[in-house]
Protein backbone atom coordinates (compact mmCIF):
# COMPACT_ATOMS: atom_id res chain seq x y z
CA UNK A 1 0.00 0.00 0.00
CA UNK A 2 1.09 3.52 -0.64
CA UNK A 3 2.22 5.67 2.25
CA UNK A 4 -0.13 8.34 3.56
CA UNK A 5 0.54 11.36 5.72
CA UNK A 6 -2.11 9.97 8.07
CA UNK A 7 0.31 7.17 8.97
CA UNK A 8 2.89 9.62 10.31
CA UNK A 9 1.89 12.54 12.54
CA UNK A 10 3.25 15.90 11.44
CA UNK A 11 3.86 19.16 13.20
CA UNK A 12 3.14 21.87 10.66
CA UNK A 13 3.53 24.82 12.98
CA UNK A 14 6.21 23.68 15.43
CA UNK A 15 7.75 26.55 17.33
CA UNK A 16 11.37 27.32 16.47
CA UNK A 17 11.27 25.82 12.99
CA UNK A 18 10.97 27.50 9.61
CA UNK A 19 7.25 27.94 8.90
CA UNK A 20 8.03 27.29 5.24
CA UNK A 21 9.30 23.73 5.70
CA UNK A 22 7.11 22.95 8.72
CA UNK A 23 3.97 23.80 6.73
CA UNK A 24 4.84 21.12 4.15
CA UNK A 25 4.24 18.30 6.61
CA UNK A 26 7.82 17.41 7.51
CA UNK A 27 8.40 16.08 11.01
CA UNK A 28 10.53 17.49 13.81
CA UNK A 29 13.62 15.33 13.18
CA UNK A 30 13.91 16.50 9.57
CA UNK A 31 13.09 20.09 10.47
CA UNK A 32 15.87 20.05 13.05
CA UNK A 33 18.29 18.71 10.44
CA UNK A 34 17.29 21.41 7.95
CA UNK A 35 17.73 24.09 10.60
CA UNK A 36 21.18 22.73 11.48
CA UNK A 37 22.18 22.75 7.80
CA UNK A 38 21.05 26.38 7.47
CA UNK A 39 18.03 25.87 5.21
CA UNK A 40 15.50 28.65 5.65
CA UNK A 41 12.77 28.52 3.01
CA UNK A 42 11.80 25.77 0.56
CA UNK A 43 12.35 26.31 -3.15
CA UNK A 44 9.33 26.20 -5.53
CA UNK A 45 9.97 22.57 -6.50
CA UNK A 46 10.17 21.61 -2.82
CA UNK A 47 6.92 23.45 -2.01
CA UNK A 48 5.09 21.68 -4.84
CA UNK A 49 6.62 18.19 -4.63
CA UNK A 50 7.01 17.42 -0.91
CA UNK A 51 3.29 17.37 0.12
CA UNK A 52 2.10 14.91 -2.59
CA UNK A 53 5.14 12.70 -2.04
CA UNK A 54 4.40 12.63 1.69
CA UNK A 55 0.85 11.61 0.75
CA UNK A 56 2.26 8.63 -1.15
CA UNK A 57 1.26 9.93 -4.60
CA UNK A 58 3.24 9.24 -7.74
CA UNK A 59 4.78 12.41 -9.12
CA UNK A 60 5.83 13.69 -12.55
CA UNK A 61 7.95 16.80 -12.09
CA UNK A 62 9.47 19.09 -14.67
CA UNK A 63 12.31 21.06 -13.14
CA UNK A 64 15.80 22.03 -14.21
CA UNK A 65 19.02 21.16 -12.43
CA UNK A 66 19.83 23.45 -9.52
CA UNK A 67 16.20 24.02 -8.44
CA UNK A 68 16.48 21.96 -5.24
CA UNK A 69 14.75 18.80 -6.45
CA UNK A 70 17.17 16.49 -4.63
CA UNK A 71 15.79 17.66 -1.30
CA UNK A 72 12.28 17.59 -2.79
CA UNK A 73 12.33 13.80 -3.10
CA UNK A 74 14.92 12.98 -0.40
CA UNK A 75 13.04 14.51 2.54
CA UNK A 76 9.76 12.63 1.89
CA UNK A 77 11.53 9.29 1.40
CA UNK A 78 13.45 9.76 4.65
CA UNK A 79 10.23 10.51 6.53
CA UNK A 80 8.71 7.38 5.03
CA UNK A 81 11.70 5.25 6.07
CA UNK A 82 11.46 6.60 9.63
CA UNK A 83 8.05 4.90 9.93
CA UNK A 84 9.06 1.67 8.20
CA UNK A 85 10.51 -1.54 9.60
CA UNK A 86 14.10 -2.19 8.54
CA UNK A 87 14.12 -4.70 5.67
CA UNK A 88 16.68 -7.18 4.38
CA UNK A 89 16.65 -5.56 0.92
CA UNK A 90 16.61 -1.91 -0.22
CA UNK A 91 13.49 0.18 0.37
CA UNK A 92 14.35 3.01 -2.04
CA UNK A 93 16.01 3.05 -5.47
CA UNK A 94 17.12 6.37 -6.99
CA UNK A 95 18.27 6.19 -10.62
CA UNK A 96 20.52 8.98 -11.98
CA UNK A 97 22.43 9.43 -15.26
CA UNK A 98 26.02 9.89 -14.03
CA UNK A 99 28.37 8.76 -11.30
CA UNK A 100 28.92 12.40 -10.28
CA UNK A 101 25.23 12.85 -9.64
CA UNK A 102 25.02 9.44 -7.92
CA UNK A 103 27.65 10.50 -5.41
CA UNK A 104 26.06 13.92 -4.97
CA UNK A 105 22.57 12.50 -4.32
CA UNK A 106 23.98 9.81 -2.02
CA UNK A 107 25.74 12.50 0.03
CA UNK A 108 22.49 14.48 0.21
CA UNK A 109 20.54 11.45 1.51
CA UNK A 110 23.22 10.82 4.12
CA UNK A 111 23.29 14.49 5.12
CA UNK A 112 19.52 14.84 5.52
CA UNK A 113 19.12 11.39 7.08
CA UNK A 114 22.03 11.58 9.49
CA UNK A 115 19.81 11.43 12.58
CA UNK A 116 17.90 8.42 11.25
CA UNK A 117 21.09 6.50 10.42
CA UNK A 118 19.84 5.54 6.96
CA UNK A 119 22.20 3.12 5.20
CA UNK A 120 22.93 4.52 1.74
CA UNK A 121 25.02 3.22 -1.15
CA UNK A 122 26.07 4.83 -4.45
CA UNK A 123 26.29 2.25 -7.24
CA UNK A 124 27.87 3.22 -10.57
CA UNK A 125 30.07 1.88 -13.34
CA UNK A 126 33.80 2.44 -13.57
CA UNK A 127 34.27 1.51 -9.90
CA UNK A 128 35.28 -1.81 -8.37
CA UNK A 129 32.19 -3.97 -8.00
CA UNK A 130 33.37 -6.06 -5.04
CA UNK A 131 32.91 -3.31 -2.39
CA UNK A 132 29.40 -2.71 -3.79
CA UNK A 133 28.61 -6.43 -3.53
CA UNK A 134 29.78 -6.53 0.09
CA UNK A 135 27.75 -3.44 1.02
CA UNK A 136 24.62 -4.87 -0.60
CA UNK A 137 25.12 -8.12 1.26
CA UNK A 138 25.35 -6.27 4.60
CA UNK A 139 22.11 -4.45 3.86
CA UNK A 140 21.26 -1.01 2.48
CA UNK A 141 18.13 1.16 2.83
CA UNK A 142 18.66 3.53 -0.11
CA UNK A 143 20.43 2.73 -3.38
CA UNK A 144 21.51 5.61 -5.66
CA UNK A 145 22.56 4.08 -8.97
CA UNK A 146 23.28 4.63 -12.62
CA UNK A 147 21.02 2.38 -14.74
CA UNK A 148 23.76 0.25 -16.29
CA UNK A 149 25.39 -0.77 -13.02
CA UNK A 150 21.99 -1.23 -11.31
CA UNK A 151 20.95 -3.67 -14.04
CA UNK A 152 24.30 -5.45 -13.69
CA UNK A 153 23.62 -6.02 -9.97
CA UNK A 154 20.04 -7.12 -10.68
CA UNK A 155 21.30 -9.75 -13.13
CA UNK A 156 23.86 -10.91 -10.56
CA UNK A 157 20.96 -11.08 -8.05
CA UNK A 158 23.03 -8.92 -5.68
CA UNK A 159 20.33 -6.20 -5.90
CA UNK A 160 16.87 -7.42 -4.88
CA UNK A 161 13.95 -5.12 -5.70
CA UNK A 162 10.97 -7.00 -4.28
CA UNK A 163 10.83 -4.89 -1.09
CA UNK A 164 11.12 -1.47 -2.77
CA UNK A 165 8.70 1.11 -1.45
CA UNK A 166 9.82 4.01 -3.63
CA UNK A 167 11.61 4.58 -6.96
CA UNK A 168 12.96 7.96 -8.10
CA UNK A 169 14.07 8.73 -11.65
CA UNK A 170 16.22 11.87 -11.47
CA UNK A 171 17.14 13.77 -14.66
CA UNK A 172 15.21 11.22 -16.70
CA UNK A 173 15.70 13.08 -19.99
CA UNK A 174 19.47 12.90 -19.58
CA UNK A 175 19.28 9.16 -18.89
CA UNK A 176 17.38 8.70 -22.14
CA UNK A 177 19.87 10.88 -24.03
CA UNK A 178 22.63 8.60 -22.77
CA UNK A 179 20.92 5.51 -24.16
CA UNK A 180 19.46 4.09 -20.94
CA UNK A 181 15.82 3.81 -22.08
CA UNK A 182 15.87 -0.01 -22.31
CA UNK A 183 17.68 -0.31 -18.99
CA UNK A 184 15.08 1.86 -17.26
CA UNK A 185 12.23 -0.27 -18.57
CA UNK A 186 14.03 -3.48 -17.59
CA UNK A 187 14.62 -2.19 -14.04
CA UNK A 188 11.12 -0.79 -13.47
CA UNK A 189 9.45 -3.97 -14.71
CA UNK A 190 11.09 -5.85 -11.83
CA UNK A 191 9.90 -3.50 -9.10
CA UNK A 192 6.69 -4.04 -7.06
CA UNK A 193 3.46 -2.64 -8.50
CA UNK A 194 2.73 -1.08 -5.11
CA UNK A 195 5.81 1.12 -5.16
CA UNK A 196 5.62 4.91 -5.16
CA UNK A 197 7.35 6.47 -8.19
CA UNK A 198 8.68 9.99 -8.72
CA UNK A 199 10.06 11.08 -12.09
CA UNK A 200 11.94 14.36 -12.53
CA UNK A 201 13.06 15.76 -15.88
CA UNK A 202 14.23 19.15 -17.12
CA UNK A 203 12.36 18.60 -20.39
CA UNK A 204 9.31 16.49 -21.17
CA UNK A 205 9.72 14.92 -24.64
CA UNK A 206 7.41 12.18 -25.86
CA UNK A 207 9.77 9.43 -24.66
CA UNK A 208 9.52 10.71 -21.07
CA UNK A 209 5.74 10.92 -21.35
CA UNK A 210 5.72 7.33 -22.61
CA UNK A 211 7.71 6.10 -19.59
CA UNK A 212 5.38 8.02 -17.28
CA UNK A 213 2.30 6.39 -18.83
CA UNK A 214 3.78 2.90 -18.46
CA UNK A 215 5.22 3.15 -14.96
CA UNK A 216 3.43 5.92 -13.00
CA UNK A 217 -0.06 5.58 -11.52
CA UNK A 218 -2.26 8.66 -11.60
CA UNK A 219 0.73 10.97 -10.97
CA UNK A 220 0.56 14.50 -9.64
CA UNK A 221 2.08 16.68 -12.38
CA UNK A 222 4.06 19.77 -11.47
CA UNK A 223 6.11 22.13 -13.59
CA UNK A 224 8.54 24.69 -12.24
CA UNK A 225 8.99 27.40 -14.84
CA UNK A 226 12.57 28.01 -15.82
CA UNK A 227 13.67 31.49 -14.92
CA UNK A 228 14.30 33.37 -18.17
CA UNK A 229 17.77 34.68 -18.83
CA UNK A 230 17.26 38.42 -18.99
CA UNK A 231 18.87 40.70 -21.51
CA UNK A 232 22.05 42.25 -20.24
CA UNK A 233 22.35 39.62 -17.52
CA UNK A 234 24.58 40.47 -14.54
CA UNK A 235 25.13 44.15 -15.43
CA UNK A 236 27.76 44.50 -12.68
CA UNK A 237 29.86 41.67 -14.14
CA UNK A 238 32.45 42.59 -16.74
CA UNK A 239 32.71 39.70 -19.23
CA UNK A 240 35.98 39.08 -21.05
CA UNK A 241 37.25 36.23 -23.21
CA UNK A 242 40.70 35.30 -24.50
CA UNK A 243 41.29 33.16 -27.57
CA UNK A 244 43.93 30.59 -26.59
CA UNK A 245 45.24 27.34 -28.09
CA UNK A 246 44.61 24.36 -25.80
CA UNK A 247 48.31 23.71 -25.11
CA UNK A 248 48.71 27.26 -23.77
CA UNK A 249 45.59 27.44 -21.56
CA UNK A 250 47.39 26.71 -18.29
CA UNK A 251 49.98 29.39 -18.99
CA UNK A 252 47.24 31.80 -20.07
CA UNK A 253 45.26 31.29 -16.86
CA UNK A 254 48.39 31.83 -14.77
CA UNK A 255 49.19 35.00 -16.75
CA UNK A 256 45.72 36.44 -16.18
CA UNK A 257 45.88 35.64 -12.46
CA UNK A 258 49.34 37.19 -12.20
CA UNK A 259 48.04 40.37 -13.83
CA UNK A 260 44.83 40.67 -11.79
CA UNK A 261 45.87 39.12 -8.44
CA UNK A 262 42.21 38.53 -7.49
CA UNK A 263 41.32 38.07 -3.83
CA UNK A 264 38.63 35.41 -4.32
CA UNK A 265 38.36 33.45 -7.57
CA UNK A 266 36.16 30.56 -8.66
CA UNK A 267 37.69 28.60 -11.57
CA UNK A 268 35.42 26.20 -13.50
CA UNK A 269 36.68 23.06 -15.26
CA UNK A 270 34.85 20.30 -17.13
CA UNK A 271 36.42 17.28 -15.45
CA UNK A 272 37.69 16.14 -12.08
CA UNK A 273 41.07 15.35 -13.65
CA UNK A 274 41.40 18.96 -14.83
CA UNK A 275 40.44 20.21 -11.36
CA UNK A 276 43.21 18.18 -9.71
CA UNK A 277 45.86 19.06 -12.31
CA UNK A 278 44.99 22.76 -12.40
CA UNK A 279 44.91 23.04 -8.60
CA UNK A 280 48.35 21.46 -8.39
CA UNK A 281 49.71 23.82 -11.06
CA UNK A 282 48.33 26.94 -9.38
CA UNK A 283 49.71 25.93 -5.99
CA UNK A 284 53.12 25.34 -7.54
CA UNK A 285 53.06 28.97 -8.73
CA UNK A 286 52.47 30.25 -5.21
CA UNK A 287 48.69 30.57 -5.21
CA UNK A 288 46.58 29.17 -2.40
CA UNK A 289 44.17 26.95 -4.27
CA UNK A 290 41.79 24.11 -3.44
CA UNK A 291 39.90 21.72 -5.71
CA UNK A 292 36.23 20.77 -5.41
CA UNK A 293 34.66 17.89 -7.35
CA UNK A 294 32.25 14.99 -7.04
CA UNK A 295 34.93 12.53 -5.98
CA UNK A 296 35.30 14.20 -2.59
CA UNK A 297 33.41 13.17 0.52
CA UNK A 298 31.34 15.63 2.54
CA UNK A 299 34.04 16.23 5.15
CA UNK A 300 36.52 17.18 2.41
CA UNK A 301 33.98 19.46 0.75
CA UNK A 302 33.19 21.18 4.05
CA UNK A 303 36.90 21.77 4.77
CA UNK A 304 37.50 23.23 1.29
CA UNK A 305 34.45 25.51 1.49
CA UNK A 306 35.34 26.75 4.98
CA UNK A 307 38.86 27.56 3.81
CA UNK A 308 37.53 29.50 0.79
CA UNK A 309 34.86 31.38 2.73
CA UNK A 310 37.33 32.42 5.42
CA UNK A 311 39.83 33.73 2.86
CA UNK A 312 42.54 31.18 3.67
CA UNK A 313 42.14 29.93 0.09
CA UNK A 314 42.06 32.52 -2.70
CA UNK A 315 41.30 30.10 -5.57
CA UNK A 316 38.56 27.45 -5.71
CA UNK A 317 38.82 25.15 -8.75
CA UNK A 318 35.58 23.21 -9.30
CA UNK A 319 33.42 21.26 -11.73
CA UNK A 320 29.88 22.44 -12.47
CA UNK A 321 28.38 19.47 -10.63
CA UNK A 322 30.45 20.05 -7.49
CA UNK A 323 29.69 23.80 -7.50
CA UNK A 324 25.91 23.37 -7.56
CA UNK A 325 24.26 24.94 -4.58
CA UNK A 326 27.32 26.92 -3.47
CA UNK A 327 26.37 30.22 -1.89
CA UNK A 328 29.48 32.41 -1.65
CA UNK A 329 28.95 36.16 -1.45
CA UNK A 330 32.48 37.47 -1.88
CA UNK A 331 33.68 35.98 -5.20
CA UNK A 332 35.47 38.74 -7.13
CA UNK A 333 36.30 36.71 -10.26
CA UNK A 334 34.81 33.74 -12.09
CA UNK A 335 37.16 32.12 -14.59
CA UNK A 336 35.95 29.61 -17.16
CA UNK A 337 38.97 27.43 -17.85
CA UNK A 338 36.58 25.57 -20.16
CA UNK A 339 33.64 27.29 -21.85
CA UNK A 340 30.39 25.52 -20.87
CA UNK A 341 28.45 23.99 -23.76
CA UNK A 342 25.14 25.57 -22.71
CA UNK A 343 24.51 29.32 -22.34
CA UNK A 344 22.42 28.65 -19.22
CA UNK A 345 25.41 27.01 -17.52
CA UNK A 346 27.55 30.05 -18.41
CA UNK A 347 25.01 32.44 -16.89
CA UNK A 348 24.77 30.27 -13.78
CA UNK A 349 28.57 30.30 -13.42
CA UNK A 350 29.12 34.03 -13.77
CA UNK A 351 26.19 34.69 -11.45
CA UNK A 352 28.54 33.68 -8.60
CA UNK A 353 30.23 37.09 -8.84
CA UNK A 354 28.89 40.66 -8.92
CA UNK A 355 26.50 40.02 -6.01
CA UNK A 356 25.08 42.42 -3.43
CA UNK A 357 25.79 45.48 -5.56
CA UNK A 358 29.49 44.66 -5.96
CA UNK A 359 31.25 44.59 -9.30
CA UNK A 360 32.68 41.34 -10.62
CA UNK A 361 34.82 39.91 -13.39
CA UNK A 362 34.02 36.90 -15.60
CA UNK A 363 36.91 35.61 -17.71
CA UNK A 364 36.72 32.79 -20.27
CA UNK A 365 39.57 30.94 -21.99
CA UNK A 366 38.27 30.04 -25.43
CA UNK A 367 39.84 27.59 -27.82
CA UNK A 368 39.45 28.53 -31.50
CA UNK A 369 36.98 25.70 -32.08
CA UNK A 370 34.83 26.94 -29.18
CA UNK A 371 34.30 30.42 -30.61
CA UNK A 372 30.76 29.49 -31.67
CA UNK A 373 29.86 28.72 -28.04
CA UNK A 374 30.45 32.37 -27.14
CA UNK A 375 28.19 33.43 -30.01
CA UNK A 376 25.41 31.26 -28.56
CA UNK A 377 25.94 32.80 -25.11
CA UNK A 378 25.87 36.36 -26.47
CA UNK A 379 22.72 35.60 -28.47
CA UNK A 380 20.87 34.20 -25.44
CA UNK A 381 21.92 36.89 -22.97
CA UNK A 382 21.77 39.73 -25.51
CA UNK A 383 25.07 40.98 -24.12
CA UNK A 384 28.55 41.35 -25.55
CA UNK A 385 31.57 39.44 -24.31
CA UNK A 386 34.70 41.47 -24.89
CA UNK A 387 37.41 39.60 -26.85
CA UNK A 388 40.73 40.68 -25.33
CA UNK A 389 44.40 40.03 -26.11
CA UNK A 390 46.45 38.13 -23.57
CA UNK A 391 48.97 40.26 -21.67
CA UNK A 392 52.55 39.94 -22.90
CA UNK A 393 55.61 39.23 -20.74
CA UNK A 394 56.41 42.96 -20.94
CA UNK A 395 52.90 43.78 -19.68
CA UNK A 396 53.39 41.42 -16.75
CA UNK A 397 56.79 42.89 -15.88
CA UNK A 398 55.36 46.41 -15.99
CA UNK A 399 52.45 45.37 -13.74
CA UNK A 400 54.84 43.84 -11.20
CA UNK A 401 56.97 46.98 -11.11
CA UNK A 402 53.84 49.07 -10.69
CA UNK A 403 52.84 47.00 -7.66
CA UNK A 404 56.33 47.31 -6.17
CA UNK A 405 56.15 51.10 -6.60
CA UNK A 406 52.80 51.19 -4.80
CA UNK A 407 54.17 49.04 -1.98
CA UNK A 408 57.23 51.29 -1.63
CA UNK A 409 54.99 54.37 -1.40
CA UNK A 410 52.99 52.72 1.39
CA UNK A 411 56.21 51.88 3.28
CA UNK A 412 57.47 55.47 2.87
CA UNK A 413 54.19 56.83 4.23
CA UNK A 414 54.38 54.50 7.22
CA UNK A 415 57.94 55.73 7.92
CA UNK A 416 58.90 52.59 9.78
CA UNK A 417 62.15 51.52 8.13
CA UNK A 418 64.87 52.94 10.41
CA UNK A 419 66.50 49.54 10.92
CA UNK A 420 67.36 49.44 7.17
CA UNK A 421 68.97 52.92 7.00
CA UNK A 422 72.38 51.61 8.09
CA UNK A 423 72.50 49.31 5.02
CA UNK A 424 71.46 52.14 2.71
CA UNK A 425 74.03 54.56 4.18
CA UNK A 426 76.85 52.08 3.60
CA UNK A 427 75.77 51.39 0.00
CA UNK A 428 75.32 55.04 -0.91
CA UNK A 429 78.89 55.75 0.25
CA UNK A 430 80.08 53.67 -2.71
CA UNK A 431 77.17 53.89 -5.20
CA UNK A 432 74.73 56.42 -6.57
CA UNK A 433 71.57 56.48 -4.39
CA UNK A 434 69.36 56.11 -7.49
CA UNK A 435 71.34 53.03 -8.57
CA UNK A 436 70.97 51.52 -5.10
CA UNK A 437 67.19 52.03 -5.22
CA UNK A 438 66.95 50.55 -8.73
CA UNK A 439 68.97 47.50 -7.67
CA UNK A 440 66.66 47.00 -4.66
CA UNK A 441 63.61 47.15 -6.91
CA UNK A 442 65.19 44.63 -9.29
CA UNK A 443 65.82 42.31 -6.38
CA UNK A 444 62.25 42.76 -5.13
CA UNK A 445 60.85 41.96 -8.59
CA UNK A 446 62.67 38.61 -8.64
CA UNK A 447 64.43 39.43 -11.92
CA UNK A 448 68.02 39.23 -10.73
CA UNK A 449 69.49 39.29 -14.23
CA UNK A 450 66.83 41.59 -15.65
CA UNK A 451 65.52 38.88 -18.01
CA UNK A 452 61.88 37.77 -17.95
CA UNK A 453 61.28 34.18 -16.83
CA UNK A 454 57.93 33.77 -18.55
CA UNK A 455 57.52 32.69 -22.17
CA UNK A 456 55.36 34.60 -24.61
CA UNK A 457 51.96 32.99 -25.30
CA UNK A 458 51.20 32.91 -29.05
CA UNK A 459 48.46 35.32 -30.08
CA UNK A 460 45.58 33.92 -32.16
CA UNK A 461 43.72 36.22 -34.50
CA UNK A 462 40.01 35.57 -34.12
CA UNK A 463 38.82 35.90 -37.73
CA UNK A 464 41.90 34.26 -39.22
CA UNK A 465 41.50 31.24 -36.99
CA UNK A 466 37.80 30.91 -37.76
CA UNK A 467 38.50 30.94 -41.51
CA UNK A 468 41.28 28.41 -41.05
CA UNK A 469 39.11 26.02 -39.04
CA UNK A 470 36.23 26.12 -41.53
CA UNK A 471 38.50 25.58 -44.54
CA UNK A 472 40.00 22.32 -43.31
CA UNK A 473 39.41 19.25 -45.41
CA UNK A 474 36.64 17.16 -43.79
CA UNK A 475 37.46 13.65 -42.65
CA UNK A 476 35.81 10.66 -44.21
CA UNK A 477 33.75 8.48 -41.97
CA UNK A 478 33.70 4.71 -42.21
CA UNK A 479 30.29 3.26 -43.15
CA UNK A 480 27.83 1.95 -40.59
CA UNK A 481 27.99 4.72 -38.03
CA UNK A 482 25.25 4.81 -35.43
CA UNK A 483 23.53 7.96 -34.27
CA UNK A 484 24.97 9.59 -31.14
CA UNK A 485 23.37 9.77 -27.72
CA UNK A 486 20.21 11.59 -28.75
CA UNK A 487 18.74 8.43 -30.27
CA UNK A 488 20.69 5.83 -28.38
CA UNK A 489 22.46 4.50 -31.47
CA UNK A 490 19.44 3.52 -33.56
CA UNK A 491 19.99 5.25 -36.91
CA UNK A 492 22.76 6.10 -39.33
CA UNK A 493 24.35 9.16 -40.90
CA UNK A 494 25.58 9.66 -44.46
CA UNK A 495 29.20 8.72 -45.13
CA UNK A 496 31.61 11.62 -45.39
CA UNK A 497 29.37 14.13 -43.65
CA UNK A 498 31.27 16.65 -41.61
CA UNK A 499 30.32 17.28 -37.99
CA UNK A 500 29.32 20.89 -37.44
CA UNK A 501 28.44 22.73 -34.28
CA UNK A 502 24.71 22.75 -33.62
CA UNK A 503 22.12 22.30 -30.96
CA UNK A 504 23.73 19.07 -29.81
CA UNK A 505 26.87 20.95 -28.90
CA UNK A 506 29.18 18.87 -31.08
CA UNK A 507 32.47 20.45 -32.08
CA UNK A 508 33.40 21.44 -35.63
CA UNK A 509 36.39 19.06 -35.51
CA UNK A 510 35.91 15.51 -34.30
CA UNK A 511 38.38 12.73 -33.50
CA UNK A 512 37.63 9.01 -33.69
CA UNK A 513 38.45 6.73 -30.75
CA UNK A 514 39.03 2.99 -31.28
CA UNK A 515 37.87 0.70 -28.45
CA UNK A 516 39.00 -2.94 -28.29
CA UNK A 517 35.52 -4.33 -27.57
CA UNK A 518 32.31 -4.65 -29.55
CA UNK A 519 29.19 -6.76 -30.07
CA UNK A 520 30.92 -9.96 -28.91
CA UNK A 521 31.38 -8.30 -25.50
CA UNK A 522 27.68 -7.25 -25.44
CA UNK A 523 28.72 -3.59 -25.81
CA UNK A 524 26.01 -1.11 -26.80
CA UNK A 525 26.17 2.61 -27.74
CA UNK A 526 24.77 3.57 -24.35
CA UNK A 527 27.70 1.87 -22.62
CA UNK A 528 30.17 4.18 -24.36
CA UNK A 529 28.03 7.26 -23.81
CA UNK A 530 27.66 6.44 -20.13
CA UNK A 531 31.37 5.67 -19.65
CA UNK A 532 32.53 8.86 -21.39
CA UNK A 533 29.97 11.06 -19.61
CA UNK A 534 30.53 9.50 -16.18
CA UNK A 535 34.27 8.90 -16.09
CA UNK A 536 35.55 11.82 -18.17
CA UNK A 537 32.90 14.29 -17.01
CA UNK A 538 31.91 15.09 -20.61
CA UNK A 539 28.43 16.34 -21.55
CA UNK A 540 26.77 13.50 -23.47
CA UNK A 541 25.48 15.98 -26.08
CA UNK A 542 28.97 16.47 -27.54
CA UNK A 543 29.51 12.76 -28.25
CA UNK A 544 29.22 12.03 -31.97
CA UNK A 545 28.30 8.93 -34.01
CA UNK A 546 29.14 5.45 -32.69
CA UNK A 547 29.96 2.32 -34.73
CA UNK A 548 30.02 -1.07 -33.01
CA UNK A 549 31.57 -4.04 -34.86
CA UNK A 550 32.03 -7.58 -33.57
CA UNK A 551 35.43 -7.07 -31.95
CA UNK A 552 35.93 -3.30 -31.82
CA UNK A 553 34.01 -0.03 -31.67
CA UNK A 554 34.55 3.50 -32.99
CA UNK A 555 33.28 6.61 -31.22
CA UNK A 556 33.53 10.20 -32.45
CA UNK A 557 34.30 12.84 -29.81
CA UNK A 558 35.40 16.49 -29.97
CA UNK A 559 39.05 16.56 -30.99
CA UNK A 560 40.06 18.83 -28.12
CA UNK A 561 38.63 16.34 -25.58
CA UNK A 562 40.02 13.15 -27.13
CA UNK A 563 43.31 12.96 -25.17
CA UNK A 564 41.59 13.46 -21.83
CA UNK A 565 38.92 10.84 -22.64
CA UNK A 566 41.60 8.30 -23.61
CA UNK A 567 43.57 9.03 -20.46
CA UNK A 568 40.57 8.57 -18.19
CA UNK A 569 38.98 5.56 -19.91
CA UNK A 570 42.35 3.83 -20.21
CA UNK A 571 42.20 3.11 -16.48
CA UNK A 572 38.52 2.20 -16.11
CA UNK A 573 36.20 -0.61 -17.19
CA UNK A 574 33.29 -0.77 -19.62
CA UNK A 575 30.69 -3.46 -18.96
CA UNK A 576 33.08 -4.82 -16.30
CA UNK A 577 35.89 -5.31 -18.82
CA UNK A 578 39.22 -3.55 -19.27
CA UNK A 579 39.06 -2.01 -22.74
CA UNK A 580 41.99 -0.51 -24.64
CA UNK A 581 41.37 2.83 -26.32
CA UNK A 582 43.43 4.69 -28.92
CA UNK A 583 43.04 7.25 -31.70
CA UNK A 584 41.65 5.68 -34.87
CA UNK A 585 43.73 6.42 -37.95
CA UNK A 586 41.55 6.42 -41.05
Amino acid sequence: MKHSKKDSPTTPTMKGFSPGFASLGLEAALLTTLETLGYEEPTPIQQEAIPPLLDGRDLLGRAATGTGKTAAFTLPLLQRLAHSTRQAHPSVLILVPTRELAMQVCEAVERYGKENRVATLAVYGGAAIRPQLLALKRGVDVIVATPGRALDHIRRKSLQLQELQMVVLDEADEMLNMGFAEDLDAILQQTPKTRQTALFSATMPSRIASIARRHLQDPVEIQIAKEPVKSGVAPLVRQTAYLVARQHKVAALARILDMTTPKSTLVFCRTRLEVDELTSMLNSRGYRGEGLHGGMNQAQRDRVMQSFRSGQTELLVATDVAARGLDISHVSHVMNYDVPTSPEAYVHRIGRTGRAGRGGEAVSLVEPRERWLLKNIEHLTKSTIEMATLPTVADLQAKRLERIAVSIQEILKANNFDRFRNVVDKLTEKFNPADVAAAAIQLASGAKDGAPKEQEIPTIQDRTQERASTSRRPRREPPGWAQGPKTGGSSSRPVGRRERPGRSGQSASMATLHFSAGKNASIRPGDFVGAIANEAGINSNVIGPIKISDDFSLVKVPEELAQNIMKVLGRTRIKGKKVKVRLYQE
